[in-house]
């Protein structure tokens, strides 16, 4: 059997392999390992050479097949499943990077049991009474500006509405007892506050400036709108104001535009930190790759992600309408099944 029809096997059916490994770590550690799988290869072939004729034949057979097959498809299915960003379409597979969690595909099922485990995770750890005491402040904060005159009504609805940008912010001490809960942890409500002392503080501190920055933009957009579309004109009292936001052609411009415009903020923070925050709880990662794991996330499930945001803008929705004392049960339930959506899409 010819020497140089197996040398020139040796470095396809290397590669085909070596793919197939996960070569993650040093780049000085990859290429030794893959000399080290050349030398297996070599010393396979010496022992092939020293077989029989009939079996050295079948044996160059099956070689050259995987050879032939190594040359022409270079992405096989073994090696996507070992690169998680192949698995992914582009763009989402573009912007993965080594070392970075698989995301999974998940389906109607995974949202009602998230939900469910959330709502289960409250009932063990009833936190309302703490978001009680930060709700009612700010609200109390409003009203009492109110009072002293009308110049701020237009912003009360987006103010209202842009709590659910910086929400995701908000959860993060929520995210932390489901963390513990679920290690079998002591979660009492105040554990919340250990996400302090979490070693991606400094990344969830910059992501959390990311989501503040977002908010006050939407503010600032907010009053542009309103200037452009009513001028400079203060109403003179909350009826007045309701009359013209309501039944006015300025004002139903203004609803339309207005929620349009703030739907784009809405699904800007969906994207980046649907699962951004649980994962910098769980993980020492940093802000990048939290970011672009919540962007493939999304990605990966654009259906049950726009179900999921729709979801909680329905319950924020439904849990302000009674003076906003259901936030106090909602806001928590929803915390907490974020943390399990994020189990359910990111890989451990």
């Amino acid at each position: 059997m010819n020497e140089c029809r197996y040398e020139r096997m040796i470095a396809p059916i290397a590669s085909f392999l070596f793919s197939a490994q996960r070569p993650n770590g040093p780049m000085g550690e990859v290429k030794e390992r893959r000399q080290i799988m050349m030398k297996v290869l070599v010393q396979a072939i010496a022992k092939i050479q020293g077989l029989p004729e009939e079996r050295q034949r079948a044996a160059a057979e099956a070689l050259e097949i995987i050879a032939a097959q190594a040359g022409d498809e270079p992405l096989t299915p073994v090696e996507s499943r070992a690169r998680p960003g192949v698995d992914l379409r582009w763009p989402a597979s573009a912007i993965w990077r080594p070392g970075e969690p698989m995301v999974r595909t998940i389906g109607l099922a995974d949202l009602r049991d998230a939900v469910d485990k959330g709502i289960e995770d409250f009932k063990a750890v009833p936190s309302h009474a703490v978001f009680l005491c930060i709700f009612y402040p700010v609200i109390g904060l409003i009203l009492f500006r109110l009072t002293f005159g009308y110049d701020m009504l237009p912003l009360v609805f987006p103010l209202i509405a842009g709590f659910a940008l910086i929400g995701p912010l908000a959860a993060i001490g929520l995210y932390e007892l489901s963390r513990r809960r679920e290690q079998g942890l002591d979660s009492s409500a105040w554990h919340a506050f250990d996400v302090l002392r979490s070693p991606s503080i400094g990344a969830i501190a910059r992501l959390s400036l990311l989501l503040m920055a977002i908010f006050f933009a939407w503010l600032g957009t907010a009053q542009v709108m309103y200037v452009q579309i009513f001028g400079g004109w203060v109403p003179a009292s909350l009826e007045e104001f309701a009359h013209q936001v309501l039944t006015t052609p300025a004002g139903r411009q203004l609803i339309i535009v207005g929620n349009g415009v703030g739907f784009l903020f809405a699904v800007v923070v969906l994207v980046i930190s649907v699962v951004s925050f649980p994962m910098l709880v769980d993980r020492n990662v940093g802000t990048a790759t939290a970011v672009r794991t919540s962007v493939r996330a999304v990605l990966a499930n654009p259906m049950m992600m726009s179900m999921w945001g729709f979801f909680v803008a329905g319950a924020l929705v439904i849990g302000s309408l009674p003076f906003f004392f259901g936030l106090a049960v909602v806001f928590p339930v929803l915390g907490h099944s974020t943390w399990h959506l994020y189990r359910k899409v990111v890989e451990r």
